[in-house]
């Protein structure tokens, strides 16, 4: 199943198996017997431990031996919800009795299932990143993206456990986001980077439905919102041109022209394409006119929403130019592609494009935000457990001052983060909803920037302090550390860059005339 190891942090429900120099994931160890009987697994387990100690104790050299004690300082994680006592008083203290009842009952589930089936497949996904085949075997144009199957398995179980549904069925009213949001936070370190893909569906189903779900695209929300695997649709975010990144305001060239029966053909490059291989996508671009001039601008830009692939399968005037070659996220296909003539449908006023993305923008910036939340909380967790485990002048690290100060100090950030995760999500629930106050709207058009650039830029601090107290056994690949550093970098970057996030709470300033900054300090007071 894996073409190499599991990183040493595995979850206590990855066997501690080792074959020619491998580690085997869970379902692979049902499968051994040893000496030709059929044991159970735990039996396997103990009976395999036991002959390896003997076999290294009769073979391995003494030297040897006393370094192989390294391998028994492995930091664990377990159920993820259960081990996290500031979200379990948090949601005790805030959610209504008979709603937290069923709400941790499912929690408590989805966590086992993190433990058992999704950590292992988000490790498989690291190991198999897409491939790009242009053609096929025999010379044709195909553009076909290869993911893995662990990549594909966690859209199946995105859809299982209602990771879009859950916002829009709104089964507990103005909780439901809440309740999705904590979910996505469990779900997001062991996700294989599918959080970005959940994200930018996320984002289209709330654009979708802020245009009041139009009869046109009715079978398109039902997908991006369906617990139906088979029916679940992932939505891509075409908005980065060559020319700009979040300035598509000046940076977006793309042309769409108007067809007979209504719809447009789009022409155009998109430089960044997170989540190539999704099923739709929102995307700008200027609509021509008679003479085949386009209004500059942000006035120029409309709104568009296309399919990928025709019922054929067959790509919809897209060619792919190439993947892009990442720092991070390399689990996720990015691509960079031609429209050539990509059949569309304009789903904002033509000229009004920017204002149509803002809901999505806040949508997806909350993902952004509870990313940046859960990877921290995930590398504190495995330095903590790695402190009760590793010996170091004499005495566990968790007995050195200094070292649990530092741990500490990132456990403050943590926290900080995730109540600031918390309160933004609370809002917005309210906002959905119609039970915001004027003061819960400003509060949140505020909140939504300040949060995605605070957790994003103290991610990455905490995720480089935090491999810092493995030594040098955190710069090593095969830990899956690095991996976990990698792909938080990119949180800053994300849905808005530090600057731009900036100037953002300046507009919210400015727009209100100040009443923002009032009701933030009567909240905080």
């Amino acid at each position: 199943m894996f073409a190499r190891r599991l990183p040493w942090w595995r979850s206590s429900a990855t066997c501690k198996w080792w074959q020619s120099g491998h580690f085997l994931p869970w379902d692979r160890c049902q499968m051994l017997s040893i000496k030709g009987i059929n044991t159970t697994v735990r039996q396997e387990q103990q009976v395999g431990i036991q002959q390896k100690r003997v076999s290294e104790d009769l073979e391995m050299p003494l030297a040897r031996r006393e370094m192989e004690t390294l391998f028994k300082e492995q930091p664990e994680v377990g159920n993820q919800y259960l081990e996290d006592t500031l979200l379990q008083s948090y949601l005790k203290t805030h959610l209504p009795p008979k709603v937290l009842e069923e709400v941790h009952q499912d929690l408590q589930r989805f966590g086992n299932r993190l433990l058992m089936e999704i950590q292992p497949l988000s490790w498989e996904c690291e190991l198999n990143p897409p491939v790009f085949r242009q053609y096929d075997a025999w010379g044709r144009r195909t553009d076909h993206i290869h993911t893995c199957s662990a990549w594909r398995r966690m859209k199946e179980i995105s859809a299982e456990e209602g990771l879009i549904a859950e916002a829009y069925e709104r089964k507990y009213s103005n909780w439901s986001r809440l309740y999705q949001a904590v979910k996505l936070f469990l779900f997001s370190s062991s996700s294989g980077g599918f959080s970005c893909p959940l994200a930018m569906t996320d984002g289209a189903a709330k654009v979708i439905e802020s245009l009041g779900i139009p009869g046109s695209l009715k079978n398109a929300f039902d997908h991006l919102t369906s617990r139906n695997p088979d029916k679940f649709w992932t939505s891509g975010q075409w908005m980065t041109e060559r020319r700009g990144g979040s300035d598509v305001a000046n940076g977006t060239e793309t042309v769409a022209r108007k067809q007979p029966d209504g719809t447009y053909c789009l022409y155009g490059f998109k430089w960044f394409t997170s989540a190539a291989d999704s099923d739709v996508t929102l995307t700008l671009a200027r609509i021509a006119d008679a003479e085949g001039q386009c209004t500059q601008g942000s006035r120029g830009l409309s709104l568009f929403f296309l399919r990928v692939r025709d019922e054929e399968g067959k790509l919809n005037g897209i060619e792919v130019q190439r993947l892009k070659d990442k720092l991070g996220t390399r689990q996720m296909a990015t691509a960079e592609l031609w429209l050539q003539g990509a059949r569309a449908e304009l789903i904002s006023a033509e000229g009004r494009g920017v204002a149509a993305i803002s809901n999505m923008l806040n949508v997806t910036r909350i993902h952004n935000v509870i990313g940046a939340v859960a990877s921290m909380r995930r590398m504190i967790s495995l330095s903590r457990d790695y402190a009760r485990k590793r010996v170091a002048f004499g005495k566990l690290l968790k007995d050195h001052p200094l070292h649990m100060q530092t741990i500490a100090r990132m456990e403050v950030q943590a926290r900080g983060a995730f109540l600031l995760m918390m309160e933004t999500v609370r809002l917005l629930g309210l906002a959905e909803t119609n039970l915001a106050s004027e003061q819960d709207q400003l509060l949140l058009r505020l909140l939504i920037p300040v949060a995605k650039l605070y957790t994003g830029k103290q991610a990455s601090a905490v995720a480089v302090e935090a491999m810092e107290s493995f030594g040098g056994q955190g710069y090593m690949e095969d830990t899956g550390l690095p991996v976990i550093l990698r792909d938080t970098l990119v949180l800053s970057i994300w849905e808005g860059t530090t600057n731009i996030l900036s100037l953002d709470v300046l507009r919210s300033l400015a727009k209100s005339h100040g009443q923002v900054m009032a009701v933030f300090l009567s909240t905080v007071q």
